[in-house]
């Protein structure tokens, strides 16, 4: 699968999959738990909150002198966009069981759908871009993520963003799932080349 194809795919994928977790409404991950309490609060549509969140993170990047790619741009604007038109299509859930699976679903797919876009090598998310910069200088990776994630939830609580249980599952687990699929799917272009023939 050629790095633009799993680009698009993981693009699209982690839209749809912010938006199961969203519709099960058991809680989001802290990103999304200010993306809600933005939209909440200035009545914007949710996918566009989603890109704007990011343009601004992207203007975060500067100081940090951390590059985008296509891949950067590209998750600007179509995740958000995905993630809209996934909540207009799918429908009321109803139950635990249903919110529950739909949750799981979008936790995986998730963690999926990171392994293909980033693992794709054409440019960290802004989100992603932000804590490996941070880490670039000379904060783990660990802290900068336990960081950013803590601030992001802390903003978006008081905006009146969803946080449940959800959000613990999410934390709790998106690393290692995500680790696993980066391990997966990571795109080497050296990986397909066909060998040399001996002269």
């Amino acid at each position: 699968m050629a790095a633009a194809l799993r680009l698009s795919s993981g693009l699209v994928l982690f839209g749809v999959s912010i938006a199961l977790m969203v519709a099960a409404e058991l809680g989001v991950p802290s990103w999304d738990v200010l993306h809600q309490g933005v939209a909440r609060t200035t009545g914007l549509p949710f996918g566009w909150v989603v890109n704007g969140v990011g343009v601004l993170v992207l203007l975060a990047w500067i100081p940090l002198k951390v590059r985008p790619g296509i891949g950067t741009l590209a998750n600007v604007l179509v995740v958000g966009l995905v993630a809209d038109a996934a909540l207009v299509a799918l429908p009321d859930l109803h139950g635990p069981w249903v919110r529950g699976g739909v949750l799981a679903a979008g936790l995986l797919l998730n963690a999926l759908a990171t392994g293909l876009y980033v693992g794709a090598g054409l440019g960290p998310g802004p989100r992603d871009g932000l804590m490996t910069g941070l880490a670039a200088r000379g904060i783990s990776i660990r802290r900068a993520r336990t960081a950013i994630e803590a601030s992001v939830l802390a903003a978006g609580w008081l905006l009146g963003g969803t946080v449940g249980p959800g959000t613990v599952l999410f934390a709790a687990a998106i690393g290692p799932l995500t680790q696993l699929a980066l391990r997966r799917l990571t795109f080497t272009a050296t990986a397909r080349a066909p060998r040399a023939v001996p002269s």
